[in-house]
């Protein structure tokens, strides 16, 4: 193509999104889909508030003399690079798949197509795997006895990881349970549950190793409306760490794992929930398009029944069974934060839903992005710009004036902590509380003095 034509915003030749295909993997096909995708996005501008990529790419292109193909390797690196992954350029473009347009564009997906074949290229740096594997970092940080979340404390220590892994010294990083949530589960005879089960708990391994709190609140929240809940053993992070880094093999890796543990439940009828929404978008709308073929049939049959918690107990607030028993209550106004993978799964904000559940509640909606991003805000070179980026969602949460704040998301909460001062709760967790009689200062009546709750 000479640089006196035009570019069709339609599909080129070197469309695919599905790593089956050989044209997925070919540089000269991608090269076509990234001229493309760059021409539209270009002309559109919708994008140019949710990150650094967007802003950077255009004034690449506008000091090209408005020309996409004068861009460099370097600048589609950067682009690569400053895109962490939220999804809202998806969620917004009228371009899409999704949206069934003839253009077929998925910006996201073609970012990650470039970055997997970069790194089969490159191969993965010792930063790629050591944070592509949460699992294997809190196994070792549970051997060493609390000594891991101390070390993460000193400032020589942070110094080291910034110097060797890229890990900015001043990140918060989320403290390593001695007890994970899986052994706790066992304990409590949750696991190898027979019979029929509703429910069976995806953890995810934010979950599992760090605040397994969040999950001990699920199931007793879960409980109170009487859910036949269960806990599957020996699940493994849902793989997006990894494929943050371009890691195919990783990601497919863990979610045949997961797919051999959760698939007889899923036959069985049983839904599966997911505690943190990044890891339910990934196995809802990933994992048919990524994974092996083979696997492909099981991971559309798990991506049908996987569920937000809060979503699952919407469908079942009108039965009898649902407790509304509530106890104590976090007040009338509630900050609540949607998740950008929340809103990337397009099933609503049943978090925020289900807080109305408690009478008098009603929560305040923040829907820009806190930055946090999976593992971009832990980098050396994305520390800086989360902050910056989620300082709109910092302000809308502060703006609401609520004495509790909430998150789906338990890394959006981490991001809150350290740059507004105060951690957002999980809706699971308030509502565990507010069947409780201590769970807040403000006391609630009975049901039976309060009226029809919302």
């Amino acid at each position: 193509m000479s640089g006196s034509e035009n570019i069709s915003y339609l599909p080129s030749d070197g469309l695919s999104y599905d790593p089956a295909e050989r044209l997925y993997w070919d540089k000269e096909a991608l090269d076509k889909e990234m001229t493309r995708a760059i021409e539209i996005c270009h002309g559109c501008r919708m994008c140019f508030k949710y990150c650094d990529a967007f802003p950077n790419l255009f004034k690449a292109i506008d000091d090209r003399d408005g020309d996409v193909r004068q861009l460099e390797k370097s600048h589609k690196d950067q682009l690569v690079d400053e895109c962490f992954q939220c999804k809202l350029c998806e969620v917004q473009c009228p371009y899409t798949p999704r949206d069934q347009h003839e253009f077929q564009l998925d910006f996201p997906k073609l970012l990650h197509r470039y970055k997997a074949i970069r790194t089969k290229d490159r191969g993965l740096k010792l930063r790629d795997r050591v944070l592509g594997n949460p699992d294997a970092s809190a196994k070792a940080a549970r051997a060493s006895l609390g000594l891991a979340n101390v070390m993460n404390r000193v400032s020589a220590h942070r110094w080291f990881l910034e110097k060797v892994l890229g890990i900015h010294r001043d990140k918060q990083l989320p403290d390593f349970a001695s007890q994970t949530f899986e052994s706790w589960a066992e304990k409590q005879g949750l696991c190898d549950v027979g019979g029929e089960v509703e429910v069976v708990v995806f953890q995810t391994c934010y979950v599992q190793n760090n605040e397994p709190d969040i999950g001990k609140d699920t199931v007793d929240v879960y409980r109170k409306s009487q859910v036949k809940l269960a806990c599957a053993k020996g699940l493994a992070c849902c793989g997006m760490p990894a494929w943050e880094a371009g890691d195919l093999d990783g990601l497919r890796a863990n979610a045949k794992k997961n797919l051999d543990i959760l698939t007889p439940y899923v036959e069985r009828g049983a839904k599966v929930v997911g505690l943190n929404p990044t890891c339910t978008m990934v196995m809802r709308r990933e994992y048919p398009e990524l994974l092996e073929e083979a696997d492909r049939e099981r991971a559309q049959k798990l991506a049908d029944a996987m569920m937000d918690p809060s979503e699952y107990l919407w469908t079942i607030r009108k039965e009898p069974r649902f407790n509304k028993d509530f106890k104590s209550s976090p007040g009338e106004k509630v900050a609540y934060h949607a998740p950008c993978h929340l809103r990337a799964q397009a099933k609503g904000f049943k978090g925020r839903d289900m807080l109305k559940q408690i009478p008098g509640v009603k929560p305040v909606l923040a829907m820009e992005c806190c930055g946090h991003d999976g593992t971009y805000a832990m980098k050396v070179e994305g520390f800086e710009p989360s902050q910056r980026i989620g300082k709109k969602a910092f302000d809308a949460m502060g703006e609401a004036t609520a004495e509790v704040w909430s998150t789906d998301c338990p890394l959006a909460a981490l991001q809150f902590e350290q740059h507004a001062g105060v951690k957002p709760m999980h809706p699971m967790t308030i509502l565990a509380r507010a069947y409780r009689e201590d769970g807040f200062t403000k006391r609630l009546l009975p049901p039976a003095d309060q009226g029809d709750s919302q």
